[in-house]
């Protein structure tokens, strides 16, 4: 569970200093409803960018954002659905699409639950600290972004070989910008700097994704019901088959953990890069599928809960990038297969890892034979905006798009996709990605024994209990309002 003890001292600190900077924090309730969020808020939203550095971006944490740069109130959950001519299978499929949030991905969603409950028992004490944000990509993007809103000082780590648009963003927003060794799958390196950070500071504390639990808070809480109301509001008669998420530090899981609540017999599929195959094989390796980091299993991934491991070849994702984003591949899609150009178009709400994730759905669909009447949810992390970059190496190294190629990519890396690199998890298998935990959580980074039993072994007290702390984090932030009078003066 989320540890909500309150520092009084710390607290009193935080509050003089949220005051003094005009932050009002959402509640959880506000970022799965925002229209209960004050009027007084609404109206000054419409003055504002989604990226601008303005603490009321904080009421944009939201998958119901209006999709506008600037001035966007809410609507609906932001999803679209995929045409069968796209995908080759009967099975519907709708992707979440995580653009229109703040900094274009929703893993400012993330280390807000990872952030806030710290800052508004005192834990955190925002006058002195500074907020490290490890990561593999978009989260310390979100992290950097939530502290500079919450004014907080904030370290951001990732490797060094992501894209350029991520560290030229970074260097506008965080404190410090560290990269650390290798790419997307070499999160020991990540550890290994915040190991010697924690041995070398006690100005800081450490926000890591893949073990903290208001990750899990705020996907479960947040993402899940935004897909059960995306699934519902597609109409009647239709079965929720499941839903397909790569893995990354586990949290966007969370939202399958709250779907299995409303829909008890849906499945929850997670994804990593064939060329590094955790789940499927206890395998290691280097992949590009950007923000997925693995070899290792997140302590937040409830693994009792996963029904399938899909690996997706990275050469499919990039491949399909092309495709999607090239004026040939573009052209080609509406051209030949007949896309509209409206859905061509949507195909840019997807990142690579976005792209895997369709990818998994496919794969999903074919392997249970699903039909029309079968609906499959999935998340468009972030969108093609940072990737550009590798577009263009892309473009350098294999040379100029052309029909041929937009072709060979169509049928081989969409209608070719097959059902394998994949496993159904039995009990026993699910144990033993669990056990992949002891590598890294206990001999690495500190865990018990005790610890990592408990998190098999007693899913009440832990995944279930942290799921049921919303409320009780919600209160607290209220709380935190009141004594800064800020919203109180909005009335």
């Amino acid at each position: 569970m989320l540890d909500l003890t309150i520092n009084q001292e710390n607290l009193e600190k935080n509050i003089q200093k949220a005051k003094d900077n005009n932050i009002i924090i959402p509640t959880f309730e506000m970022m799965r409803h925002p229209e209960r969020i004050p009027e007084k808020i609404k109206e000054k939203l419409t003055e504002l960018g989604v990226w601008d550095v303005d603490p009321l971006n904080l009421f944009r944490i939201t998958w119901k954002n209006e999709p506008k740069e600037k001035g966007g109130q809410f609507g609906g959950p932001n999803f679209i659905e995929l045409p069968k001519a796209l995908t080759g299978v009967d099975a519907r499929i709708i992707c979440m699409v995580g653009k229109y949030f703040p900094t274009g991905c929703h893993k400012v969603g993330a280390s807000f639950g990872c952030l806030v409950p710290r800052l508004v028992t005192g834990q955190f004490d925002a006058s002195t600290e500074k907020a490290v944000w490890p990561s593999t990509g978009n989260y310390c993007r979100g992290g950097a972004f939530n502290s500079k809103l919450l004014a907080v000082d904030s370290i951001a780590i990732l490797p060094e070989g992501m894209s350029k648009e991520r560290f030229d963003w970074l260097k506008t927003i965080a404190g410090e910008v560290i990269a650390t060794p290798g790419t997307e799958s070499n999160v020991k390196e990540i550890f290994d700097k915040v190991h010697e950070l924690r041995a070398t500071r006690d100005d800081i504390m450490i926000f890591n994704q893949f073990e903290e639990f208001g990750n899990y808070l705020w996907h479960y809480n947040v993402t899940g019901p935004a897909i059960e109301e995306a699934f519902q509001s597609m109409g009647e008669g239709l079965n929720f088959a499941g839903v397909t998420l790569t893995s990354g530090s586990a949290g966007t899981l969370a939202s399958g953990d709250y779907l299995k609540t409303v829909y008890p017999k849906s499945k929850l599929a997670v994804g990593e890069a064939l060329q590094c195959p955790t789940i499927l094989d206890n395998g290691f390796g280097a992949h590009r599928l950007e923000g997925i980091g693995d070899k290792h299993i997140p302590w937040i991934h409830n693994v009792k809960t996963t029904d399938m491991g899909i690996a997706i070849d990275d050469n499919d994702s990039m491949a399909l990038l092309r495709l999607f984003n090239e004026a040939e591949g573009k052209k080609y899609l509406i051209e030949t297969v007949g896309l509209k150009p409206e859905d061509v178009d949507n195909l840019a709400l997807m990142g690579i890892s976005g792209i895997s994730n369709m990818l998994m759905a496919i794969k999903f669909a074919k392997y249970y034979e699903l039909t029309g009447n079968d609906v499959v949810a999935t998340v468009l992390t972030d969108s093609v905006e940072m990737y550009g970059s590798r577009i263009q190496e892309l473009h350098e190294e294999e040379g100029a798009y052309n029909p041929t190629q937009a072709a060979v990519d169509y049928n081989r890396r969409l209608l070719g996709q097959k059902t394998d690199n994949l496993i159904e998890l039995t009990y026993a298998e699910r144990k033993r990605v669990h056990n992949l935990k002891y590598y890294t959580w206990v001999e690495q980074q500190g865990k018990t024994y005790e610890e990592i039993n408990q998190l098999w072994y007693d899913q009440a007290g832990t995944f279930e209990a942290v799921a049921k702390q919303a409320g009780e984090v919600d209160r607290l932030i209220n709380e935190f309002n009141e004594k800064t009078g800020l919203l109180k003066d909005l009335e």
